[in-house]
């Protein structure tokens, strides 16, 4: 059955099922999904654990033998499978179609399968279809910025600690992008034994900005019109020496799938299709883009950082931006 993240504890103390499928980019929240079903399997009697790791030279027979196999002192036992998104081949089909029908495995033993985001021709596979039809399948995906606060005020209750309204809110701004990161802030915070709630002033004094973002989370929020976080992301990613050329792949390529959005992040979905009724033209935008990757060259005047960073803005419909090429007529016209 298809669980949602928050549904997966309350799954876990109604019944146990013989294989679990986590899936997601978010390492944390996957990290945590898989140990809260190896705690309700340890609950239940299965003490034994074994973890294969699908890399070079891997071999599935070893997965059905460990499978039939039961040590003196475990009647029960998980097995642990960690296999990369691109390790479902052919073979992988076949033994997962025979796990979840009962020619292969056992039991007494839960098959535990984590894995990165799937792409949507993997969610229709027979595999997958058969794990979601006889086991739990859990989809990770990312938090969005506007997400990010309530997660943070409910990791931070659930550890006894409560901010103030603006400390929460500059706390999910420094660590936007980086659930590792935000988890070892809330760990630090529940160290310090400030006073409750805390405030804006007595977060900062013990907060470093641990945000990290990539090319999709500004055009993200370029599309949904966050002009200010538009510019931040921006700074981190030069700061980083990020690659100018790397963002503007990843724009041309959302501008070309405007219209295509299944398999998406929910949140990103919704965003995409929203500015594709009422953005401006992706065949301007991709022209625009194209006038950049020239500048990036130095085939044309401008730099094309700035640039970018105008085109972002201008899709965010800030007052005053003007896409790149109109600066570049200018600085012809000289």
């Amino acid at each position: 059955m298809p669980l949602k993240l928050e549904q997966l504890g309350q799954s876990l103390q109604r019944s146990l099922q013989g294989v679990y499928l986590i899936s997601g980019d978010e390492t944390l929240l996957v990290g945590e999904a898989c140990d809260a079903v190896l705690g309700a399997a340890r609950a239940q009697g299965y003490t034994e654990r074994s973890i294969h790791h699908v890399e070079s030279g891997f071999k599935w027979h070893d997965v059905i033998n460990d499978a039939a196999s039961m040590s003196l002192f475990a009647e029960r036992k998980v097995l642990d499978l960690r296999i990369p998104a691109n390790k479902f081949d052919k073979e992988a089909s076949q033994v997962l179609r025979d796990w979840v029908d009962g020619s292969v495995g056992n039991p007494e033993t839960v098959l535990l399968i984590r894995t990165e985001r799937l792409q949507p021709r993997q969610r229709n596979s027979a595999w997958f279809q058969a794990i979601e039809g006889a086991g739990a399948v859990v989809l990770i995906w990312p938090l969005g910025a506007r997400e990010l606060p309530a997660w943070l005020d409910q990791r931070l209750q659930s550890r006894g600690l409560r901010l103030e309204r603006d400390a929460l809110l500059a706390l999910a701004e420094r660590v936007e992008g980086n659930l590792l990161a935000a988890a070892q802030e809330v760990e630090k915070l529940a160290l310090q034994e400030l006073p409750q709630p805390i405030g804006l002033q007595s977060l900062l004094a013990c907060l470093e900005d641990t945000s990290r973002f990539n090319s999709f989370d500004l055009i993200d929020a370029a599309m949904s019109g966050q002009g200010e976080r538009v510019s931040k992301i921006m700074t981190v990613l030069r700061e980083d020496k990020g690659s100018l050329f790397a963002v503007l792949g990843a724009l041309s390529s959302q501008l070309r799938r405007l219209d295509k959005t299944q398999g998406l992040p929910p949140a990103r979905a919704r965003t995409q299709e929203a500015f594709a009724r009422s953005g401006p033209s992706a065949r301007a935008l991709l022209a625009e883009c194209a006038l950049l990757d020239q500048q990036g060259k130095g085939q044309h005047l401008g730099d094309a950082w700035l640039g970018l960073e105008q085109l972002l803005l201008s899709m965010a419909r800030q007052p005053g931006q003007r896409p790149p090429s109109h600066y570049q007529r200018k600085l012809k016209g000289r």
